[in-house]
């Protein structure tokens, strides 16, 4: 089914003005967020007046009104202007655009908030048209449009559907095709003392949409379309599940505080949207469920310290995954630890669960992740001797939003002591056995 059949297109959706980015400090709505997110905050039992946490609430403010600005965004403003007379194939059957008029710009990146969570996914958009009235679009726009939909609250099949009847209505093409390569951050909904090492890092989807010669999705024009950009054997049959969203089958909702209920309502109002709109009646509580994961006392370290005396040979664990939330935007990051160590031949090795709770206790807290790293270096050379290397290697949502939009960063930070600060040798012998990070897959 076409786009024009699932989405029902609003003239009233693209009035408003564009926010630029800029402007919005102390406006009525980034205040109105400010105050919400210091009710979150102490809802978590956090001190706002923490150095670390002072200006979150402007922080996040910003971020939010940033990644949402396409509700103040014309579309008609982008397009205007921007159409080109182009005669077509001259005396030769066909359109503008080159054989059977088909235009593709693909690869384009963009960030969406989650609806259903409240959380930042990735997107990689490919847009493909065909000509008609010989007029072209300036291939720029096709960006552009694109992001004015995905800077509101979204799930993927709308957000596809959305730009699909935006483009077809305003350029007014024999028909338009969107795809869209959605990834989710997924956060583990589980006591944080478990160790799942099988977890998924990222929820991953495929949607389509079309609209005019589109519209039949097994016609030879959407066959050319995934071929040129490269998605063939993939199945494009049933559109994303509602679930798609991992807070929609990890959370039953149940009781909450009201006023941090209120406070989620509270941003949802000022972002521009209806907290009463039927796909948004559970996001304050799922919300609500994922940041109090986050909550210091969820969580107790309980270790068994040995005193280490005699140097062994390099020791390492890999690969620790680690979950975490940044106390300047309350966005999440997650990625991987390596440790690395000079084991004693008077004890036994320690047991990977050990470290990976030393991970989970200093990741399930409002952090940065260069104080994390520290933290788990500190607590593991007090019982396994001074000799300790620590590696975080993360991937960062604050690095999608916040108009940075850095697709496909990545962060690493170290922590050495004892005998690596000082041993050139021994830290390139721990580096050199760390495996590839890609914290895209999880």
């Amino acid at each position: 089914m076409g786009a024009l059949d699932e989405c029902h297109y609003s003239e009233e959706l693209d009035n408003g003005v564009d926010l630029g980015g800029c402007g919005i400090e102390g406006e009525p709505e980034t205040l109105a967020i400010e105050d919400a997110v210091r009710v979150l905050l102490q809802g978590l039992g956090e001190d706002i007046n923490r150095e670390g946490l002072r200006k979150t609430p402007l922080r996040v403010a910003k971020a939010l009104r940033e990644g949402t600005r396409g509700y103040k965004q014309k579309v008609k403003d982008i397009v205007g202007g921007a159409l080109f007379p182009e005669a077509g194939l001259e005396s030769k059957v066909g359109s503008a655009g080159g054989a059977g008029g088909l235009v593709i710009v693909r690869d384009l990146d963009l960030f969406s908030y989650c609806e259903s969570c409240l959380l930042p996914f990735q997107v990689k958009c490919h847009i493909g048209y065909v000509p008609s009235g010989q007029r072209v679009i300036g291939l720029s726009k096709l960006s552009r449009v694109s992001e004015v939909f995905a800077k509101r609250l979204q799930n993927p099949q709308r957000l596809a559907n959305e730009i699909c009847v935006a483009l077809q209505n305003n350029i007014k093409p024999s028909g338009v095709a969107v795809t869209l390569h959605c990834s989710h951050i997924h956060f583990p909904f589980f006591e944080p003392t478990l160790f799942y090492p099988n977890h998924q890092g990222w929820v991953k989807t495929l949607v389509k949409s079309g609209s005019g010669v589109f519209e039949d999705d097994k016609s030879d024009i959407w066959t050319e379309f995934l071929s040129l950009i490269r998605f063939r054997g993939i199945n494009f049959e049933n559109s994303v599940d509602k679930s798609w969203c991992p807070s929609q089958t990890s959370i039953k909702s149940g009781a909450s505080d009201s006023e941090m209920i209120g406070a989620v309502s509270t941003i949802l109002c000022s972002l521009g949207e209806d907290p009463l709109r039927e796909e948004l009646l559970e996001t304050p509580a799922r919300f609500l469920k994922w940041l109090m994961s986050f909550k210091n006392s969820n969580l107790d370290l309980k270790l068994k310290r040995d005193c280490l005396t005699t140097k062994g040979d390099l020791s390492s664990e890999l690969n620790l995954p680690f979950w975490s939330q940044c106390e300047h935007h309350l966005l999440p990051f997650q990625g991987v630890v390596h440790i690395g160590y000079y084991s004693s031949n008077k004890v036994n090795p320690v047991g990977k669960s050990i470290l990976q709770s030393i991970v989970h206790f200093y990741g399930f807290k409002l952090q940065v992740q260069e104080r994390l790293t520290r933290q788990i270096a500190e607590t593991v050379s007090s019982f396994l001797g001074e000799d300790v290397m620590v590696v975080v290697e993360a991937n960062h949502t604050c690095m999608l939003s916040r108009g940075i939009e850095k697709f496909g960063s990545s962060t690493a930070t170290f922590a050495v002591l004892g005998r690596f600060c000082t041993d050139s040798a021994s830290r390139a012998n721990f580096l050199q056995i760390i495996p590839n990070f890609s914290p895209i897959e999880g």
